[in-house]
């Protein structure tokens, strides 16, 4: 049994549609799984037995029928941030306490049209607002990869935690995740798999919880390339609900994993060489410079003058939008409610209670940041930089570069309570450095495993696309896989 969650989503379809196995077997095989691992990873916080078995069984009906769907009977889990009708959606917050919608995610719905099974609903940072998912109301999800010779549980990044380590940990063939920050690509860099955030406006945002609207995207996360690829092909679509999505024709994205390469222009950003980064990831980086250049690509150095203040823009516009989006968090319609002497009370006391501390620091530094007298120094501010890191880009592809190629993370995976980081919130924030300009510029972005650090724990390279044009993200991303290999955490649980 424990082999059909070894499988990729391309085996596991192959096997479906030659009758070698059953999806209500592939799906026996995860619940079995994650059974077992869910009390040690924390990557689930609902399980959906019920659901995930009828809906496998009206796939083996489909299958028999010869009406498959492209995913047909494949088993995913879902990131809590999505609306899944009449099933736990509570961002992985105490202030949605009890919510299950009455509606679908369009994302979702998208993929349970094409044939998905649900597993259920994986842990992330609350309201995804964190770079490692320990601010999850539900406890830290553990990463499944552990540095050689130790036995500490590191964190695998955030805030889709839950949906990079069920993948990695194999209790689900494919995951759900969302990208606001670097969301998608961090945690899959952490935990060897691969994730893409694409451009913004290629998936529908209606039904996920909202964190910063002009910033959040969703994307996938997978075992390999060609799964992305599969899984991107059936979020994305346009959809009247969003008017922010964009009505293009969705590629066939799978079609793109093995193209040749030859020809393309590579950028590679020097502004990415920051500070006291480590020697391991600049290797890396040069590593995967070299893989390119062996398949044919043409390595140009480039400049992104703005980089710098990517992050510091980033902290103001998220936060602001943040605090936006959760006002309509007050304890009257849904969710927890904390009994007040009067309204106004209740509404403080359910705050207090329902919202975390790193979502409350969110909402603070978003509200001032907005407030009379200084929205013109901070957020008219940073929503000029953010134009000028835009404009860094689009200067870059209009000289010619097809794809830059950076860095995903600044660092392995680091351990869950690591005091530096709780003593220091903008080491935390830190982590991001490399994915935030991407969600800055509405860009599509993929992490890919690229090696390992001096400790055996995985490390990704990020490649940064042109607008819609992740074709060349899944092309460029399968000659590194290619050439890096492929990476499994040993099992300790």
């Amino acid at each position: 049994m424990s082999d059909l969650t070894a499988l990729t989503i391309a085996e596991a379809r192959g096997k479906l549609s030659k009758k070698e196995t059953s999806a209500a077997e592939l799906t026996e095989a995860y619940l079995a799984a994650i059974e077992t691992a869910n009390p040690l990873i924390n990557a689930y916080v609902k399980v959906t037995e019920d659901k995930a078995r009828s809906m496998a069984k009206a796939s083996d009906a489909k299958i028999a029928k010869g009406e498959a769907g492209p995913l047909e009977g494949i088993p995913l889990g879902i990131k809590d941030l999505f609306a899944t009708e009449g099933v736990h959606t509570q961002a992985a917050s105490h202030i949605l306490d009890g919510f299950e919608p009455r509606y679908e995610s369009t994302v979702t719905a998208n993929l349970f049209a094409d044939g998905a099974v649900m597993l259920g609903k994986l842990n992330m940072d609350e309201f995804a607002m964190g770079s490692s998912n320990e601010t999850s109301y539900y406890g830290p999800v553990k990463n499944p990869w552990r540095r050689e010779g130790s036995n500490m549980d590191l964190v695998p990044g955030g805030s889709s935690g839950g949906s990079a380590a069920s993948v990695a940990a194999q209790l689900c063939a494919g995951a759900t995740a969302t990208d606001t920050g670097g969301s998608i690509r961090q945690p899959a860099a952490l935990t060897g798999t691969v994730g893409i955030k694409p451009t913004y406006g290629r998936c529908s945002r209606w039904g996920i919880v909202a964190f910063a609207s002009s910033l959040d995207q969703a994307g996938p996360i997978a075992r390999d390339v060609r799964d992305a690829a599969i899984l991107l092909k059936s979020m994305a679509s346009v959809d009247p609900k969003d008017t922010t999505s964009v009505d293009r024709e969705v590629p066939d994205y799978e079609a793109a994993v093995g193209r040749s390469v030859k020809g393309l222009r590579i950028g590679v950003p020097k502004e990415y060489r920051m500070d006291g980064m480590p020697q391991e990831i600049e290797t890396l980086w040069q590593t995967g410079i070299q893989w390119l250049k062996d398949a044919g690509a043409e390595i140009v150095d480039v400049s992104l003058p703005h980089t710098k203040y990517a992050l510091p823009a980033y902290y103001i516009v998220a936060p602001a939008e943040a605090s936006s989006n959760l006002a309509r968090y007050d304890g009257v319609r849904y969710g927890l409610r904390v009994p007040g002497k009067d309204i106004v009370d209740m509404y403080e006391k359910t705050r207090a209670e329902g919202f975390g501390r790193e979502v409350k620091r969110r909402i603070m530094i978003g509200t001032y940041v907005l407030s009379a007298g200084y929205y013109d120094a901070y957020y008219l501010q940073a929503q000029k930089v953010r134009t000028l890191i835009k404009r860094d880009f689009e200067t870059v592809y209009a000289d010619g570069i097809d794809v830059l190629l950076t860095p995903a993370t600044p660092s392995a995976a680091f351990g869950i309570g690591d005091q530096d980081m709780a003593a220091d919130p903008v080491k935390m924030y830190l982590n991001d450095i490399f994915t935030v300009t991407v969600n800055m510029a509405g860009l599509p972005g993929i992490a890919v495993p690229a090696g390992l650090d001096a400790g055996g724990l995985p490390l990704g390279l990020q490649l940064i696309g042109r607008p819609f044009d992740e074709e060349t993200l899944f092309s460029l991303g399968a000659v590194i896989e290619q050439a890096a290999g492929h990476f499994s955490p040993k099992k300790w649980w």
